[in-house]
């Protein structure tokens, strides 16, 4: 009898910046002029999605090369295509979830002691 590994898949990765820029160029988009068509004096808040979370211009983005924003940043987004909270956001709404389920757990304790 012999056992195979099962290969474990990758989650999929987040397109690097280089090809972000690489696709808007090839559909004739820079980054300064995706700033100037949204009214902006600067692409630097552009720039800035390409590394960090910011789902305005991460939607920008996409919807110039014509795809979700999912589909380019993958970590960045749920399943739903929603964007995933982050930062202090995050460990709010962790701790505020920690907080109810120890409460419900607490609660179902007691009741299962009472009986």
């Amino acid at each position: 009898m012999t056992i195979t590994a099962v290969k474990k898949t990758s989650p999929p990765k987040d397109w690097h910046r280089a090809k972000v820029i690489s696709e808007l160029h090839q559909v004739g988009i820079t980054l300064a002029g995706l700033a100037r068509a949204y009214g902006m004096t600067s692409s630097s808040s552009f720039s800035v999605a390409l590394d960090r979370s910011y789902p305005l211009n991460e939607q920008r983005i996409a919807d110039a090369l014509g795809i979700h924003p999912k589909d380019i940043w993958p970590s960045r987004y749920n399943a739903d295509g929603s964007p995933k909270l982050r930062g202090i956001r995050e460990l709010q709404f962790n701790a505020t979830a920690l907080a109810c389920n120890s409460k419900r757990a607490a609660a179902d304790n007691r009741l299962k002691r009472s009986a």
